[in-house]
């Protein structure tokens, strides 16, 4: 029986080697990509790498399950010669010193994966079990700066590396290093009053999601400008975690549109302590007034603060005088319709900045003088300058990513100052996000497309390849039976050019008709087709492709990333036309031989999931769809998002009533599978309800599924593998 095995495991082995497509005949299962012990890593491991300050080296950050090598590594970029950044042992060691940490605290404490760093590099900032601690690299001695029961967050630098910023009890504090004293520059902190901290609608719509910091230090490390934020004015939300014996309630204010807003001031106080500085904003009504971005002049001379009103139709770029807080506003933009806060400026030796704005409709690079008049465009066309990543003053050169290339794969590019010498740097076929040297000699490229995870190359300023730091093959995919993904273009019916893609059965037969399911998300300035790695969901879709199904993902022209002209038409109404855009691409798809244009479904999240829901309330081009994380009602949600494109619904009832799936809940058509996080504070659980409530009254049968403790996705392992069983369950029985 034994030599019957073996004879078989040569056999097996043999058409392996000499049969490479045997190799490639694995189906994936859900237990592939989501279990939580026996899945698979299909994205590789990409190096977790940043530049140094010297522009010759860069920090790489090793897996913690390498033992044989550091944690964190000092990389040549150049020659790749690798040594450690610091020494760990003596990190531990004054850890250990400082008594109340226990061995293996100090041993976790010495080997992150990443730190708060100086400016300079030779020191780090820790926040550990709600206190905070002060290392200088290679000494003998750690420094516990804070040891009281409540928490700090928010912690920084100065720039002169000197002292520590802090916010305790949503009051600011500043740590003198050298003096080993802590000063409180605010007083009046509470659970409504937030001085240098934002609230939850800051940081979600304006700031970027998770970031709560609301202080800046001045360049010269003498002032600390920040946002005083009140919340008294917006009403409460209670989220519910009904797992605990007792439930536990969460009450946070969340202002919905049309709510009142949180009051925001801006002021300045200087870092030995003394008397806040208000900026003079008397041109904005208290309660009419958003203060998107604040940053410093490079002399701490002014504060440069962005003000919007609550319905974001134009933004405008002020300068505080730091002493006294008058203002002067040196540009404003508008639009036909909202403006989006982009940026800060990007300061120049002579005082001149460069501007992104997408005041044309296309996002583009803008110089101007201090004084705010414009000197001239620098890019321009039918494409995005998505970010400004270094200027070169001494060769004359800004590096920028953006879309010239593809709309749908960032490339890096630079131009010169004045406009001309426009140049491509990536060539290769993909997305890429680049990484400059502060030298801005080196480039670290992270490219990869849709077949491809992410590769990691060194490039020097000119776009040459120098060596490849990381290939990340990643040996396991050959192994499945996987299809190609094919990108394409729709056209809708009246001419804009949509981007699509499609991923069809790996035994694809032409003469065969298939069932299709998209997935969308189809929210402004969103696009989901790219030419790049797509992660867990796209292994979850080639799932659904083994099974017999077509993917289908095809970016409708107000989520499309094709400018901002492509958005505005949805301005005051959602819903309506990412629909008919949709529906073009199914008419396109129903033109096609191999397509059951009988069987097409859809689903989606967030802004997908309302997609999905006005879709099947609002058509009947769908026999199914999965909605997950339903914004139900727009009434329901913040307000700075949802302004922004809608303005409130006391300005435009009509637009709300019409963009509501809870409003059309009768005209129910195809199978429907809500799915919610029953502690989401984002998009709350009462959406779902409410349509839930309508749907019931109108005698329509849907299926619903809730996930305890489980906020706008759907993140613990198990949960996450019982719910893409069940849409994988959902899809197979309706689709």
């Amino acid at each position: 029986m034994k030599q019957r095995q073996s004879l078989l495991a040569l056999i097996l082995l043999v058409l392996t080697v000499s049969c490479p497509a045997f190799a490639q005949e694995k189906l994936l299962t859900i237990d592939d990509i989501f279990d939580p012990v026996k899945k698979i890593n299909f994205n590789g491991t990409p190096p977790n790498i940043r530049w140094l300050k010297d522009g010759k080296h860069y920090l790489l950050a090793n897996d913690a399950t390498k033992k044989d090598v550091p944690r964190l590594q000092k990389v040549d970029a150049v020659s790749g010669k690798a040594t450690a950044f610091f020494d760990t042992a003596k990190m531990q060691a004054a850890f250990t010193a400082l008594g109340g940490i226990t061995a293996a605290d100090a041993t976790r404490l010495a080997n992150r994966g990443s730190y708060d760093l100086s400016k300079d590099e030779s020191a780090v900032l820790i926040n550990w079990n709600n206190d905070l601690f002060y290392y200088q690299l290679g000494s003998d001695k750690a420094l516990r700066v804070t040891n009281d029961p409540e928490e700090e967050v928010g912690e920084t630098f100065s720039p002169d590396g000197r002292m520590l910023g802090f916010v305790r009890g949503n009051n600011i504090y500043v740590y003198d290093i050298a003096a080993r004293q802590e000063r409180r520059l605010t007083t009046d902190g509470g659970p409504k009053i937030l001085n240098g901290r934002l609230n939850w609608v800051y940081q979600e719509e304006l700031y970027g999601r998770g970031n709560f910091e609301a202080y800046w230090w001045s360049p010269d490390s003498t002032s600390l400008a920040y946002l005083r934020i009140d919340d008294n004015p917006v009403p409460e939300f209670t989220v519910v975690d009904h797992i605990p014996y007792h439930q536990t309630l969460e009450v946070t204010p969340y202002p919905k549109a049309g709510d009142p807003n949180p009051i925001v001031k801006l002021g300045v106080v200087n870092a030995a302590g003394g008397t806040t500085r208000w900026v003079d904003t008397f041109k904005y009504h208290p309660t009419d007034l958003l203060i998107v971005r604040v940053t410093w002049t490079p002399d701490s001379r002014k504060v440069v603060y962005q003000a919007q009103n609550r319905e974001q139709t134009f933004l405008d770029l002020n300068f505080a005088d730091a002493r006294d807080g008058k203002s002067t506003t040196v540009l404003r933009e508008t639009s036909k319709a909202w403006v989006e806060v982009i940026d800060n400026p990007t300061w120049l030796k002579d005082g001149t900045f460069l501007w992104l704005s997408e005041r044309n409709g296309w996002k583009h690079v803008y110089h101007y003088n201090p004084a705010g008049t414009l000197i001239r465009q620098v890019t321009e066309g039918k494409w995005e300058s998505r970010s400004i990543d270094r200027v070169d003053e001494d060769r004359g050169f800004i590096y920028f990513s953006g879309t010239g290339h593809s709309h749908i794969a960032p490339q890096a590019y630079r131009v010169k100052l004045d406009g001309t010498g426009l140049t491509r740097l990536t060539t290769t076929e993909g997305s890429h996000r680049v990484a400059f040297s502060p030298t801005s000699n080196l480039l670290i490229d992270s490219w990869s497309d849709v077949n491809t995870p992410t590769q990691t190359r060194l490039h020097d300023a000119d776009g040459k390849l120098v060596r490849v730091i990381d290939e990340n093959k990643v040996a396991t995919l050959a192994q499945y039976k996987l299809a190609a993904t094919e990108l394409m273009k729709v056209k809708t019916r009246d001419g804009f050019e949509m981007e699509a893609m499609m991923i069809k059965p790996p035994d694809f037969d032409a003469t065969r008709k298939y069932p299709v399911l998209q997935f969308t998300y189809a929210g402004p300035h969103a696009p989901q087709v790219r030419n790049g790695w797509g992660n867990v969901t796209y292994m979850w879709h080639q799932l659904l492709a083994q099974k017999g199904y077509i993917i289908w993902i095809c970016d409708n022209r107000t989520a499309s990333g094709k400018g901002a002209e492509s958005e505005w038409p949805v301005y005051k109404n959602f819903g309506e036309l990412e629909l008919r855009d949709i529906e073009d691409g199914v008419a396109w798809l129903k033109s096609q031989p191999y397509v059951d244009g009988s069987r097409i479904g859809m689903w989606g999240w967030s802004y997908g999931g309302f997609m999905t829901s006005y879709a099947l309330t609002h058509s009947q081009s769908f026999k199914m769809g999965i909605a997950g994380g339903t914004v139900a009602d727009w009434r329901d949600y913040d307000s700075i998002y949802t302004e922004r494109y809608m303005l409130t619904p006391q300005n435009n009832p009509e637009g709300y009533k019409k963009s509501s799936p809870v409003t059309a809940a009768k005209n129910l058509h195809g199978k429907l599978l809500l799915i919610h996080g029953a502690i989401d504070d984002n998009v709350h659980m009462q959406n779902t309800v409410q349509f839930v409530y309508e749907l019931q009254k109108a005698g329509k049968q849907f299926e619903l599924m809730i996930y305890p403790k489980s906020r706008h996705g759907v993140t613990d392992p198990l949960l996450l593998k019982h719910m893409r069983q069940m849409m994988t369950d959902f899809v197979v029985a309706n689709l």
